[in-house]
């Protein structure tokens, strides 16, 4: 399938990345993958932004609400899942779109996982006691000091990778970074990345108010409904475990706003640092109209698909 394309569309959270994925699954009549595990959930609509119903519409979506919170996925799973219905897909496409934040997710598809150790169960054992005691701030302390460059890029706020990463730091005496740098799977497919930035202050301020959006569309409602399942790992999402505190009168509500604002914005800025150091992304400006950027990854398209007739 050398002349079958996957488009991914990355970025930090609220700059512009659902917009542009539906003009590119309109210029090439195609369908789009979501790598958002956050929107996998279908009990979290408002918190994860999920694609409006009119954005839904607008082509084929995958990936979107099709689990339950109960419900345990990983990201290998997701590698397997997305690969598959890819082969799937490019029998009838020659483009796909994926797009997403979720930057572990993205990587599985375009990258595949590396090869890491099986972790013994009293390392596990230990490391959730540790989450149980002490809370998501102690894991974060201890990544921090095991392994700072991974800490960096990480989304600190998920428990679930900041455990994975600790285990295979204690198991290994390695850093986790020194464990994921493994070699490339080779896909069958081309990949074109394609990413959209904002300067900080626009970001931020585009953060802040989406966050606003969110509570005038239920946000508060959704969390409340959400609390009896605090405890799972899907629910320690920014916009839902901020409100958690405030129903258990850790902090008032305009405390937990600010949360989720700060927190939303500190996961952007991991998001950016993560990209930026991707040297494969055609980065644009998010306010590039959306024409010029298709057209742009046309020409890209093109050279890749010339360049691969020559290697017949």
């Amino acid at each position: 399938m050398a002349s079958k394309t996957l488009i991914v569309i990355v970025g930090p959270t609220a700059v512009g990345k659902t917009a542009l994925s539906i003009a590119f699954a309109k210029a090439y009549q195609t369908e789009i993958i979501s790598c958002d595990s956050r929107q996998f959930f279908k009990e979290m609509t408002i918190g994860t932004a999920v694609p409006s119903p009119e954005e839904l519409l607008a082509a084929p979506h995958h990936f979107i609400q099709n689990l339950s919170i109960h419900d345990s996925y990983s990201v290998g799973n997701f590698e397997r899942d997305a690969v598959s219905l890819l082969d799937k897909l490019f029998t009838k496409k020659d483009v796909v779109i994926m797009v997403g934040g979720s930057a572990l997710y993205e990587k599985a598809v375009t990258h595949g996982l590396d090869d890491l150790p099986e972790i013994s169960k009293s390392i596990n054992d230990s490391i959730e006691k540790l989450y149980e005691n002490k809370g998501i701030q102690a894991l974060q302390k201890e990544l921090e000091i095991l392994d700072k460059s991974y800490y960096d890029i990480v989304d600190i706020d998920n428990p679930r990778r900041l455990m994975r990463a600790i285990a295979i730091c204690r198991a290994t005496g390695k850093t986790f970074t020194e464990l994921r740098s493994g070699v490339k799977k080779k896909r069958d497919f081309n990949i074109i990345k394609v990413g959209l930035e904002a300067p900080r202050e626009e970001l931020y301020e585009r953060i802040n108010s989406r966050v606003d959006l969110m509570l005038e569309n239920g946000l508060l409602q959704e969390a409340e409904k959400l609390a009896p399942h605090k405890n799972l790992i899907s629910l320690k999402t920014v916009g839902y475990q901020e409100f958690m505190g405030y129903f258990e009168k850790k902090h008032d509500f305009e405390e937990a706003v600010r949360l989720i604002k700060r927190n939303s914005r500190r996961f952007a800025k991991r998001q950016m640092t993560w990209y930026r150091k991707d040297s494969s992304v055609l980065m644009f400006p998010y306010k590039t109209h959306h024409t010029d950027i298709v057209q742009r990854v046309h020409e890209k398209l093109m050279e890749l698909r010339f360049r691969n007739l020559l290697d017949l």
